[in-house]
């Protein structure tokens, strides 16, 4: 039978640091001693009241479909970690609890992008959300941005690229995979702009939580109507539990819950169960801690990467990710991170995987795995470069 993929799926690049991280286990799997510092994904395990109260969930028979939008216990557990965290007073009915952040862009980006619109934001950037618009004919509108910038987009910059197919803008704090954060001056300019143009403006917050020396503010402190992708993934350590969820006006709330029904069904049953727990002040304990642990990570990748001669000219305030320039020993991050991986069993991801500004240049570090790793890690970059 022939087989011929749509023109929409064809052109829908595939995730390289998925692609490496594969390769890696392969190594892995032979016997080499392969350092990870290429997923997004702490090496922490999942903390244990949060497994506990997955068990519990399951000892007691729930196991079957939720509501679309999630469990009301589980919105209104998400709805006071706002008031807590931020100080604001979100109604759990704005609250839509996905299956990951994956799924919650998926949504957004179907209400608010047309065929033929297009999404402003910054490259570098995480991946998959160009994919996402490519999906629904819509496309991401890349706007190059620099350390001199913060590797962030600002007022100025949306007002210089807005074009007529413009729908809205996307941006990340913490992000991915620069760790910049916005704050809150250049949030409120940010959202006032958008608005003046009548756009939409979506925040990526899936690394609040994991800042250091400074706070992220939320967008919804600036702007009510501006929609917000969370996660469980990152802060609360739940990668494989794939939750997520969004935030969104009001009125907007049921054409969520309506794409929900349609395409999810429902969010995972028994990680909703366990979430309740992410919140519980014995694990937002255990949380701090591993918090302080990236940290310390964080500062000895930096330093150890700045002896090595990489180019970072701006420490990463948050996330758990160093996007290091290495144009002082190749031209070619994608080809140099391979060899990497095969001769030096380094596993990074090229800035390829993240835009197309000076994407040969780049590569990211993710500092998600031990300091002794990291040690180790930079001690094969030395023997590497010196080599």
């Amino acid at each position: 039978m022939a087989f011929h993929p749509s023109k929409r799926v064809a052109e829908i690049e595939s995730f390289k640091v998925m692609d490496l991280l594969k390769r890696a286990k392969q190594l892995d799997a032979e016997g080499y001693d392969v350092v990870h510092m290429e997923a997004g994904e702490p090496d922490f395990a999942t903390a244990p009241p949060i497994a506990a109260a997955a068990k519990a969930a399951i000892d007691q028979g729930l196991t079957q479909y939720t509501p679309a939008a999630g469990i009301p216990e589980l919105r209104q557990a998400i709805s006071q970690w706002y008031q807590d965290k931020y100080g604001l007073d979100i109604c759990p009915e704005r609250i839509i609890v996905t299956t990951g952040a994956s799924s919650a862009l998926l949504m957004v980006f179907s209400l608010l992008a047309e065929a033929g619109q297009s999404f402003m934001m910054a490259d570098p950037g995480y991946p998959c959300n160009r994919q996402f618009l490519r999906f629904l004919e819509a496309q991401a509108q890349l706007v190059a941005v620099d350390a001199e910038q913060n590797f962030q987009l600002n007022a100025e910059l949306i007002k210089q690229h807005w074009q007529k197919n413009t729908a809205g803008v996307l941006l990340a704090s913490p992000a991915n995979p620069t760790g910049a954060v916005v704050h809150r001056q250049e949030m409120q300019a940010m959202a006032d702009q958008v608005r003046a143009l009548g756009g939409s403006l979506v925040v990526d917050e899936l690394y609040h939580g994991l800042t250091y020396g400074c706070d992220a503010p939320s967008v919804l402190e600036v702007d009510p109507d501006a929609f917000v992708i969370n996660s469980f993934s990152k802060y609360f350590g739940m990668t494989g539990w794939r939750l997520g969820w969004l935030v969104a006006p009001a009125e907007a709330a049921p054409e969520l819950e309506k794409l929900a029904q349609n395409l999810m069904i429902s969010p995972h049953t028994v990680s909703q169960y366990a979430a309740l727990a992410a919140f519980r002040p014995e694990t937002l304990d255990i949380l701090e801690q591993r918090k302080a642990e990236f940290r310390l990570r964080r500062d000895l990748l930096v330093s150890g990467l700045r002896e090595l001669g990489f180019d970072l000219p701006v420490t990463p305030e948050g996330a758990f990710y160093v996007y290091a320039g290495a144009s002082h020993l190749t031209d070619n991050s994608y080809d140099f991170c391979w060899s990497l991986l095969e001769e030096n069993h380094i596993a990074t991801t090229p800035g390829l995987d993240f835009g197309r500004h000076r994407c040969n240049e780049f590569i990211r570090f993710s500092y998600t795995t031990g300091l002794d790793r990291i040690q180790l890690m930079l001690d094969r970059l030395q023997q590497r470069i010196s080599g």
